[in-house]
């Protein structure tokens, strides 16, 4: 049912219907669908748009119906996270050593190097805060892998920042999750979430251009 391409979108949009269904039918079973979807949309790129802050939230409610356990849970969600972030870096960290072979013409080094500089300062901080933004999550593991970031430093900031965001958001949804409201309005949590981090993504793409036209101005004065 959750490969089915024609369903997977609706799946997504009623992601607590979908993952009841699962706990109930599959028992332990659905352990591992979880970590497949956290580990796939931190891991993958392409795959971004899974949702991940609402299936946190929905897996502590779960666990308060007695469906899911909340210990086992947060250990699963937990290494999805650690093991996305991980897989991702290092799919960074291979297009990062192709560019600093000179292997791609289509890159702004000079963007890169701003960007290197910025995870050189900020990237712990970075790392620590972006699994609670959607999209960003998937992309900042990929962008600290591409500029070089020390892998101890960046396995540091992951586990601190993954831990935070497996335990919080199952807590919470564990205390508030059957809320009624909370429940109706599931999908548009879903929804709101990915338009979030995207319209996050947009916005630094915006800041980033605003501040190098400036700076081409300064310097051409």
């Amino acid at each position: 049912m959750l490969l089915d391409p024609t369903g997977m979108f609706a799946a997504l949009l009623h992601v607590e219907q979908t993952i009841t269904t699962v706990a109930g039918q599959h028992g332990a079973a659905a352990y591992a669908i979880l970590f497949a979807i956290i580990f796939c949309e931190i891991g993958f790129l392409p795959l971004f748009f899974l949702p991940g802050d609402p299936l946190l939230f929905v897996c502590g409610a779960l666990c308060a119906a007695g469906l899911l356990s909340l210990p086992v849970v947060i250990v699963v969600l937990l290494a999805a996270t650690v093991a996305g972030h991980c897989i991702n870096f290092q799919i960074g960290r291979l297009l990062g050593d192709r560019l600093a072979r000179g292997g791609s013409r289509w890159i702004n080094r000079a963007a890169l190097a701003r960007t290197h500089d910025f995870y050189t300062r900020r990237g712990r901080a970075t790392l620590l805060v972006s699994p609670y933004i959607a999209v960003v999550r998937t992309f900042a593991p990929f962008v600290a892998g591409v500029t070089g970031m020390p892998f101890g430093a960046f396995v540091r900031a992951v586990l601190a920042g993954a831990l935070l965001w497996t335990v919080c958001l199952p807590v919470a949804g564990y205390f508030f999750g059957n809320v009624p409201l909370v429940r109706t309005h599931i999908g548009a949590i879903t929804l709101a979430g990915i338009a979030l981090g995207l319209s996050g993504l947009m916005l630094t793409h915006v800041a980033q251009r605003v501040r190098a036209a400036r700076r081409t101005r300064q310097s051409a004065r």
